[in-house]
Parts: C-alpha cells; structure tokens; sequence
C-alpha cells in the first residue's frame, strides 16, 4: 500500500519483547529512490537516544493499531551501533551496522536491494534476525565512495523547477510499505497554482542539486498543471493511480539535455 512519509511520523514499533519507540523520519537512497532505514525516537528508553532500523527487519505491520512489529529483540537494539542522525550516515557505520545484526547489504549491485529489484530478493525468513550471531563486515564488502542518504526531514520544503519555471516545493514521499521503495514525489505547486498538490513520477526527475536544495523535472509548468489533483487526507487507490499512469503515459519528458549521472560523491545527483 501506498503511505505518505509523513504518516510513518509518530508510528509506534515494537520488538520481539517489548515497545521500541516511534519513528521519527526517514533516511531514503537518493540514487534508487528507497527507504534504507527508520530512524527511531526510544523515548524514556534509551534516553532519548535515536536509533536506525532497516526495512529487512520489519515483521508484519498493523497499520490499524499504528504500530510496527520488527523481528529484533530489545537487546539488540540498545546494543546496535551508536550513529549520529544530525550527521551523514557513512558506508562503514553501514557495514558495521548490517554486520552486527546480520543483514545482508543492499549495495553492490545493479537492483534497488543489491542483485535484486525488491527487498523480497533478499529479506531473511521470518524470525532469523533473532538469532543470527554477530559478524564482522569484510573491508572487500564496504562499497568504495560516498553514501547516498538523505532524510526525508531535510528534503521535504526543497523546491521544484520545471524546465520554464520554478512550480513550487516537495511536500511528502509516496512509500511503498511492501517493497520500501519512493514512488511519487508529492508537490505543492503553491508558486503558481496555490492549493494544488500533485504526485509526479521518479521518471520525470532531471537532477537533484543538493546545494541548492532543489530538485529539477523534465516537464514543463503546464503539463504538471493538468496531472490530476492529489487530495492529501484521502487513500492513494488503484482508480487514482491509473488515472495517473493514464495522464503519465501521454506526456514526453521535454528536456533533452540532462547530462549523465555524475561521479560518485558529485553534489549532484541525476536520475
């Protein structure tokens, strides 16, 4: 299903054995567009302390009681890595981290979730993250160059130019919650059409300047003007996203110029 990253703020997780805390924000790969890890307020707990769960780790979800069951034990959890989320998330905390509880690593490969597509390619059994010892990363498995994550608190308020003009701001992500990947970006197109907000496809994003806190399409103004509105207090359904694929199918990316995908640790990103 369909979830806005906004609606995921607040939502309760549960361990094996016990309350965990609430999800505070995101931290999502901005090459494949997938939310890599939660990042958790522990409350009274630990303090306060905030702590990094990855998608592989969740159990069955209950969105109707608010609440994420992840196959970990609170142990586990208070003795995971320490990391710093005001600060970005390097690839060897990542490999330590995916060590200690014996996670597979998503990177190194070709698919959002390494050699495969979904996260369903790789995800342990149910229940094995319970019991699996803790490993120490190799150095051959840390992917050489920079990480790729960002919060979704960071890039939420960044603005969006379309290739004659700027047409508003990021307002939300569109989460899948059974493969963890973005699907749409939510705009508020506030700059030209005020109240309007729209959900436009990763397949018109043109670059990602991180600088400037911006994010270009390659679309023109009125062809984001005639996507179908988006009604955030309502369910994305399927009738809602075929009328988008429908409107989406119609329109060609415009902008012929979009350079190729700079080098690793570049500032920008182009998708």
């Amino acid at each position: 299903m369909l979830r806005r990253a906004r609606e995921l703020q607040g939502v309760h997780i549960h361990a094996r054995d016990g309350v965990v805390g609430k999800i505070d924000e995101i931290l999502f790969d901005d090459e494949h567009w997938t939310v890599r890890y939660l990042i958790a307020d522990t409350g009274s707990w630990l303090n306060r302390r905030q702590v990094l769960l990855s998608p592989l780790a969740i159990g069955f979800p209950d969105w109707e009681a608010n609440t994420l069951n992840v196959t970990l034990t609170r142990e586990q959890i208070e003795n995971s890595p320490d990391v710093n989320t005001d600060e970005p998330v390097s690839r060897q905390w990542e490999a330590s981290f995916h060590g200690y509880y014996g996670l597979p690593f998503y990177w190194g490969g070709l698919g959002g979730w390494g050699a495969y597509s979904y996260i369903g390619g790789i995800i342990p059994p149910s229940g094995m993250l319970a019991t699996l010892p803790q490993v120490d990363p190799k150095e051959s498995d840390v992917a050489k160059g920079d990480c790729h994550l960002r919060s979704s608190r960071e890039v939420i308020g960044y603005r969006v130019g379309a290739i004659d003009k700027n047409i508003g701001h990021i307002d939300d992500f569109i989460v899948d919650d059974n493969t963890w990947r973005i699907t749409y970006l939510a705009v508020d197109t506030r700059t030209l059409w005020p109240g309007k907000k729209v959900l436009l496809p990763l397949d018109w994003i043109g670059q990602v300047m991180w600088p400037d806190n911006m994010v270009t399409v390659n679309v023109s103004s009125d062809q984001i003007m005639n996507v179908p509105e988006w009604d955030p207090n309502s369910p994305i359904t399927p009738n809602f996203e075929d009328d988008l694929n429908c409107y989406y199918v119609r329109q060609l990316p415009l902008r012929t110029d979009v350079p190729a995908r700079e080098p690793a640790g570049s500032n920008v990103a182009v998708f």
